[in-house]
């Protein structure tokens, strides 16, 4: 399992956060992300889950991605 923190752009409430979430479990990974830090921790199989399968996820979301740490 990889984990990592990325940054969110584009986040304007709670609800988006949320909506990020969702779309991310739909693509069978884990997700914690934070309106107040703009920030997203996820958790994946990296041979089941890619990094633009999770950025994918996020764009049809109606957000951006930036890879963090």
């Amino acid at each position: 399992m990889i984990k990592k923190t990325l940054k969110v752009g584009d986040m304007h409430c709670t609800s988006c956060a949320l909506m990020i979430e969702a779309e991310l479990e739909d693509a069978g990974v884990k997700a914690r992300c934070s309106y107040a830090d703009q920030t997203l921790d996820v958790e994946y199989d990296e041979s089941r889950v890619s990094l633009d399968t999770i950025r994918e996820a996020v764009k049809k979301a109606g957000y951006t991605l930036t890879v963090g740490k």
